[in-house]
């Protein structure tokens, strides 16, 4: 059972920040979809509103106040996103990127100017609100806002402080927010405009909602984006960050985790860099926050930090993180459980920490999420179950569990899951598969996945470009393989297939009574030709057939050594022999070439207890070319049993390619046996 894969297989998407400033927006006020006069008077009003802006851009007051008065009414606009298309029809865009700047004036004048700040201000709202369509982003970035929005960003710098200023900074922090949100080029654009320095910068800012605007834009901005990242850390954001972290704003503390998650997802050294830095027990502490955004982001950012490193999964317990996961267990929050969930099933891959998620009552909870109807809660639960079940503590009561699941694979449960994999879509389908594979009766195993394509679908996983796929096949392979009595790898010799008499040790090379000599790399073998007779085919032809063998005295044998040609009259005389490494295929050779059935099963016996991950495909090849089908079905078990680990060895693409039809001759022929248990009763 997998389960977890690659560091970020299985791990909860955490996603760029999107603002769309709710507590800006009337909820009140709604605004259908306009159509036919309705539409054309609002395009009209958009359209007046745009000639205002693009003939209002001067110092003069009347329009600073008319551009002021237009950038308001295209923001209220566009906070009804059904609005949207028609104000960027009616030119908006172009009019309002031109007032995210101010009109020149002369070096020299100082005065004081008519709405300082406040037209920039109301243009970054109104396209940061239109920038919530995504489609509208590559347009506005297009039309020169980057760069401008940028600038706006360090007037800080420039300006005494005062609460327009801190109004602009928010704006365009907020539009760099959605104008990136969910595309990587823009996310590019803006490191290249040289927005990241001062958004790090604004995280020091005195007011905090500029603080929750910055770090909004730098969590859209770090999502999915190396480089990003990696300009954010170099320009010394952590400390800044992590102090965040133990603010009492819920909204400050959230943004900076989020921050956080994001510099760590799929970066390894970046999360070395954010431990080192002290951000592991204030992201603890957020775990008791009555925030349950950040307890969900905090349980998701430990969980990201348990992902390879094993004394930092012992550092996360040790530092008290247990018991809050677990009482977000209980939580109605699904999306706050699932996190936790994620989060202990990582520190239980550590069996240092198995023992104390059991005994600090995390079993009972995991059991309960089992039943969850939500996929990614019950797969987080189980994986966590899956790293407890290592424990002894903890082992027992995790397989009474599954044996209580089993029995409960029968009647109606059965059938609703038969119907999801014939109607579900593929994921589904297979999912199924997997679970029945590990939980189905052996009685139903023909049902299931003969009658009901189960087993074609765990075929299909091994013939996956996921190697996570693959895996998840093979081990459910090789489990329904152990659940089956009549498919378990040979544990012993088998004997003869048919009985038969033997003339006795005391007649092996004995030339009394001899009838046929063969001569063996120059020597004479003395043998009996009624024991030969019925002994095999290959004989019987020999001398009953039309070869020249029939009449001879002395028949050669060439290509056979000496040893290996007397350990086969040997059995050949007493039905036993003792195969020893050294000549198991050397004798196996000459055991199918004279058609031996049952000195080739001992040879396969002795050959198979060999099997190494570096000689498996050279044993195939050898059980395909002497057609040694107890051998080829052993190989099949290796490689499903320790696939994991021939994955990483090159070939093995071409060996599972390979095999897969026999894996499906195999499974196919053994899962259609009557099962003797049942015959007996």
């Amino acid at each position: 059972m997998e389960l977890q894969r690659s560091e970020d297989q299985g791990l909860p998407e955490r996603k760029g920040q999107k603002r769309k400033l709710e507590e800006e927006i009337q909820e009140d006020r709604e605004i259908s979809l306009p159509t036919g006069a309705a539409r054309r008077a609002l395009l009209a009003e958009v359209t007046a509103q745009v000639t205002v802006l693009e003939s209002a851009f001067t110092w003069r007051e009347s329009d600073r106040s008319a551009a002021k008065r237009a950038t308001h009414v295209l923001a209220e606009l566009a906070k009804n996103e059904e609005v949207v298309n028609v104000i960027v029809e009616g030119g908006a865009v172009p009019a309002l990127v031109k007032h995210l700047q101010a009109p020149p004036c002369e070096d020299r004048d100082r005065s004081p100017k008519p709405f300082e700040h406040e037209v920039e201000k109301g243009s970054a709202f109104a396209l940061g609100l239109l920038a919530v369509k995504p489609e509208h982003q590559q347009l506005i970035v297009d039309s020169g806002a980057l760069s401008h929005l940028v600038n706006l960003l360090r007037r800080y710098k420039d300006s005494s402080i005062s609460r327009a200023v801190i109004s602009v900074i928010r704006r365009a922090a907020d539009a760099l927010t959605n104008l990136a949100h969910e595309n990587s080029s823009i996310k590019t654009r803006v490191r290249m405009e040289g927005g990241i320095p001062p958004l790090v910068e604004l995280l020091e800012f005195t007011d905090t909602k500029v603080q929750r605007a910055a770090a909004g834009a730098l969590r859209t901005l770090a999502f999915k984006n190396d480089e990003n990242k990696n300009q954010i850390v170099e320009c010394n954001a952590l400390p800044t960050l992590i102090l965040m972290l133990r603010s009492e704003d819920a909204a400050i503390h959230y943004e900076a985790v989020g921050v956080i998650g994001n510099l760590v997802h799929s970066s390894p050294n970046i999360k070395r860099e954010v431990l080192a830095a002290g951000a592991l027990q204030p992201v603890i502490g957020l775990l008791n926050s009555c925030c349950s955004e950040s307890q969900r982001e905090a349980a998701l950012l430990l969980g990201q930090f348990a992902a390879t490193d094993s004394d930092c999964k012992v550092h996360i317990v040790q530092r008290g993180a247990v018991r809050p996961l677990i009482e977000m267990l209980h939580s109605p929050d699904v999306q706050l459980k699932e996190m936790s969930t994620f989060a202990l099933g990582r520190l239980a891959q550590d069996t240092h920490n198995q023992a104390g998620i059991a005994h600090s009552g995390g079993l009972v909870p995991l059991l309960k999420l089992l039943d969850s109807k939500n996929g990614s809660l019950q797969h987080n639960a189980a994986f966590a179950l899956y790293g407890l079940a290592d424990n002894e503590a903890t082992k027992d009561c995790v397989a009474k569990t599954l044996k209580r699941l089993e029995e409960k694979i029968h009647g109606r449960v059965l059938n609703h899951l038969l119907y999801l994999m014939r109607i579900a879509e593929k994921p589904v389908q297979r999912r199924v598969a997997l679970a029945l594979a590990y939980l189905c009766s052996p009685d139903d195993q023909r049902t299931i996945f003969i009658d009901n394509n189960g087993l074609e679908l765990l075929l299909g996983l091994l013939g996956s470009t996921s190697t996570k796929q693959q895996l998840d096949g093979a081990v459910a392979l090789y489990k329904l393989s152990n659940k089956a009595m009549t498919l378990s790898p040979m544990d012993a010799a088998p004997p003869s297939p048919t009985p038969q008499v033997y003339l006795g040790e005391q007649y092996v090379n004995n030339a009394t009574l001899s009838d046929v000599t063969f001569l063996v790399e120059g020597r004479r073998f003395y043998a009996h030709r009624i024991c030969l007779l019925a002994s095999s085919d290959a004989f019987r032809a020999m001398f009953d057939g039309g070869y020249r063998e029939k009449d001879a005295r002395d028949i050669e044998i060439p290509n056979i050594k000496w040893e290996v040609f007397e350990l086969m009259m040997r059995f050949i005389y007493t039905g036993s022999v003792d195969v020893t490494l050294d000549i198991a295929q050397d004798l196996l050779r000459a055991a199918d070439q004279y058609l031996l059935e049952g000195l080739k099963r001992l040879c396969e016996y002795t050959i198979a207890q060999d099997i190494s991950l570096e000689n498996v495909s050279s044993m195939y090849e050898l059980s395909e070319a002497f057609h040694a089908i107890s051998l080829r079905h052993t190989c099949i078990l290796f490689i499903l049993e320790h696939f994991d680990k021939l994955s990483a060895r090159p070939g093995h693409l071409h060996l599972i390619q390979r095999i897969v039809p026999e894996i499906r001759n195999y499974f196919a022929k053994a899962l259609t046996k009557p099962n003797p248990h049942k015959l007996q009763l």
